[in-house]
């Protein structure tokens, strides 16, 4: 007695169809698991057949072979437990073969028969449409998330009872599909974020962030504690654009894999705000691990990364963002598995100007040069060099904190980078580019030209500030969505000057 059932393995971001191959025959009692399964899988014959029991069905004593195929993917996840016990009562007989047939099934079973949610369905379903499965049984609760998945009939199970009727008679009343369409959710709910009103003062700070937002450029900020560095980096999701189709559906699928999206809800829509604490570890953020998942940096994709008190990074941690950075992805490479995962974030960094937070303020600082230098060179020269926008806040004064007058609101700060957004949408329309802060050293030649003001201007600065190329470059880029925040089709003089204010100083961290 034979059978064959279709389930899927993740495989970074993406999934790969694994067929589970079930033969019962005669010999002494036994029940083995082959094809390269993880300790998860092992376990999974205990709660098949304690789930079995307790649904009415028992296995009669014989020698059970489940092999999972293809043998060399290594497989590790409780999803499993349902197409196992599938394809052990289509081997049993007690499902006819044909009722199976098309039929992709995903869940982990508890021992009274409950089908409990699992993490990854949204890759799972969507490479099953592709591949031309007409149907998928899963958990009730993952219900919501495979069924914004078009071509493809999604049913809920809440109980292996009713798969087994639903199998036994093909009622749909039993398990009806399921199909939402994603654009329905995306843009129903508003979703809120606090505003830039509540920051006291703090206007250049401000633009900045516009700027960082605008052109996806990287920004760090200094200042003392209290000037309000977190309180600008937490607002700075709630000027970009809301999250297209495409985003949502990318960024659901990363929480799904590496399941920190919540059960019964279909669909991020809101971008994301990953704040992690400066013990963090490398590991950590660039994700992997026995079971491979994706880290933090992966989960701020298409949203924010924000490391305050940067200077309190491990050098591992921080180092690691070099290649997510310039790639706008991870590679993560171990012995027995090679995964690649998005990570196109924007980095928000936040840090005291000395260990003490003061200076140069020395009616309170009491940092010697030696440590301010020491607290400074934690931050290497090849991660500045990757940072767009660097800028300073000061104390705030009394007299801005207890002003009511109007202050810059998060919706007049979107209006500005919906501008430049639509701007760079437009201009790189048949190219890869996306934002100003992707252009390469030939695409900046055709992107941002310069009038002969603006090339002697230009010029000026490449001598006095003895800038490299890599440097030169960076002005361009950000001095590029400067003009486009201001509806400027050329880059301008004073885009040139504004931008290279926002330079990093390499020698203030030396």
């Amino acid at each position: 007695m034979f059978s064959d059932i279709i389930t899927a393995a993740l495989s970074g971001i993406s999934a790969l169809i694994v067929h589970v191959e079930t033969d019962i025959n005669r010999g002494l009692p036994v029940f083995n698991i082959v094809g390269s399964p993880g300790s998860e899988i092992r376990e999974s014959k205990d709660r098949v057949r304690a789930a079995l029991k307790n649904t009415g069905i028992t296995i009669p004593p014989s020698r059970i072979t489940v092999n999972l195929s293809p043998g060399d993917l290594k497989k590790d996840s409780t999803s499993y437990d349902l197409p196992i016990t599938i394809g052990l009562l289509t081997a049993l007989e007690y499902l006819p073969p044909s009722c199976t047939e098309g039929i992709l099934f995903l869940g982990e079973i508890a021992l009274n028969g409950e089908i409990r949610p699992v993490r990854g369905v949204l890759p799972i379903i969507s490479t099953a449409a592709k591949l031309g499965i007409r149907e998928c049984i899963i958990p009730a609760e993952n219900a919501a998330e495979g069924s914004v998945v078009p071509g493809i009939k999604v049913r809920g199970a809440a109980d292996l009872k009713k798969v087994i009727d639903y199998l036994q008679t093909k009622d749909e009343s039993i398990l009806p599909s399921l199909y939402t369409d994603p654009s329905e959710i995306l843009y129903k709910g508003n979703e809120k974020y606090p505003d830039f009103s509540d920051v006291c003062g703090q206007e250049r700070a401000k633009k900045a962030a516009v700027i960082s937002a605008a052109g996806f450029h990287s920004l760090l900020m200094t200042g003392p504690p209290g000037a309000g560095k977190s309180m600008i980096a937490r607002r700075i999701p709630g000027i970009m654009p809301p999250l297209s189709l495409s985003e949502s559906l990318e960024l659901t699928t990363i929480y799904s894999i590496a399941g920190t999206k919540p059960f019964g809800k279909a669909l991020i829509t809101k971008r994301s705000f990953q704040a992690p604490h400066h013990t963090v570890s490398s590991r950590a953020l660039t994700g992997g691990g026995i079971d491979p998942k994706p880290g933090i940096i992966s989960l701020a994709h298409r949203s924010v990364l924000f490391l305050d008190e940067f200077t309190e990074f491990g050098r591992d941690a921080i180092e690691s963002l070099r290649q997510p950075l310039e790639d706008k992805k991870i590679r993560i490479s171990r012995v027995r598995y090679s995964v690649e995962y998005p990570a196109d974030f924007l980095l928000i960094c936040a840090m005291n100007p000395c260990p003490c937070g003061y200076y140069p303020d020395r009616g309170k600082c009491r940092c010697s040069e030696n440590d301010i230098k020491r607290y400074l060179g934690k931050i290497s020269g090849p991660i500045l060099d990757r940072i767009d926008l660097c800028t300073e806040l000061k104390n705030i004064s009394i007299s801005e904190i207890m002003d009511g007058g109007k202050k810059l609101s998060s919706e007049e700060m979107s209006e500005y980078v919906s501008r430049a957004r639509n701007m760079q949408k437009e201009r790189y329309k048949n190219t890869e580019i996306r934002f100003n802060a992707d252009l390469k050293a030939d695409d900046i030649k055709k992107y941002c030209h310069l009038g002969k003001e603006e090339e002697t201007i230009a010029e000026e600065l490449y001598k006095k500030l003895s800038l490299s190329a890599r440097s030169y470059h960076r002005i361009l880029r950000v001095s590029r969505t400067i003009a486009d925040t201001e509806g400027s089709a050329e880059i301008k003089k004073e885009h040139l000057l504004e931008a290279a204010s926002y330079r990093p100083d390499l020698d203030y961290f030396r």
